[in-house]
């Protein structure tokens, strides 16, 4: 069994999830605002979405804001509650009203198109700039796809650049 498995990785990653779902649900109560909040823990980070009725939904995107940068916002300050309780750094995940899993999906066709067009044409492509949870998205298809990616530049205009092969450059940003 590995560290990631661990019942004591496990135990320490549920109570990360606790933690955060307190200090939402403060914040939701406060913005008085609807929603659930679903804890999980998925790829060795905990994980907490943000779901609602119908009726609620409108309201909730609302903290998705533009390209999700309020959803990045409240998860960094999730972190850092999360942080200052358990002394730890947390990589914990929030979701609202199944934003980032719509936003998966999209980044997935964008990084199958792009590995087509390099495989095609013989040549590195270069994505739009994307903030690190992007950026995964597009690595993690990119390796399934059996093609190298990497990252280039520096936040907030960091890119993925897909290539043809299975080797990258080697003067290669990562």
């Amino acid at each position: 069994m590995s560290e990631e498995e661990s019942p004591d990785r496990v135990s320490a990653l549920e109570e990360e999830g606790d933690i955060a779902a307190d200090y939402l649900e403060e914040l939701l109560d406060i913005a008085d605002l609807g929603g659930d909040l679903e804890i999980d823990v998925e790829h060795d980070r905990a994980s907490v979405d943000v779901v609602a009725d119908s009726q609620d939904v409108p309201d909730l995107k609302r903290l998705v804001g533009k390209e999700g940068e309020i959803l990045e916002a409240l998860q960094d300050l999730t972190r850092l509650a999360v942080s200052q309780k358990t002394g730890e750094h947390s990589r914990l995940m929030l979701d609202i009203v199944g934003y980032r899993e719509e936003r998966k999906q999209e980044l997935r066709a964008i990084a199958e198109e792009a590995i087509t067009k390099a495989k095609t044409n013989g040549e590195p492509v270069r994505l739009e700039p994307m903030n690190p949870f992007e950026r995964k998205v597009c690595h993690d298809v990119a390796a399934r796809e059996g093609v190298y990616s990497g990252s280039q530049g520096q936040a907030p205009n960091r890119a993925v650049v897909i290539y043809p092969t299975e080797v990258g450059p080697e003067s290669e940003d990562e």
